[in-house]
């Protein structure tokens, strides 16, 4: 598992980057739903979510920018963990 750190904090890589292929490219660069489901299939691909990938969540929330849809499918997501 490789991590990279942000103003002192560790984070999961491989979250961050799929974060960053949704939204780059065609489209319009926001979260959304189906999207947000991706992430959170990819932070519970062990043995449930650890501390690491809950920090590396949270990190996403408040620095990118999700469809209306998304933001709710995320909060709702993120509640649960």
């Amino acid at each position: 598992m490789a991590y990279v750190t942000i103003d002192g904090e560790k984070y999961e890589k491989e979250l961050l980057d799929l974060a960053t292929k949704h939204t780059t490219g065609a489209g319009e660069e926001k979260l959304s739903k189906d999207e947000v489901a991706d992430l959170f299939k990819s932070a519970s691909d062990g043995q449930g979510v650890t501390d690491i990938e809950k920090n590396t969540l949270a990190y996403i929330r408040k620095n990118f920018v999700f469809t209306e849809v998304g933001a709710r499918e995320f909060d709702e997501k993120f509640a649960r963990l």
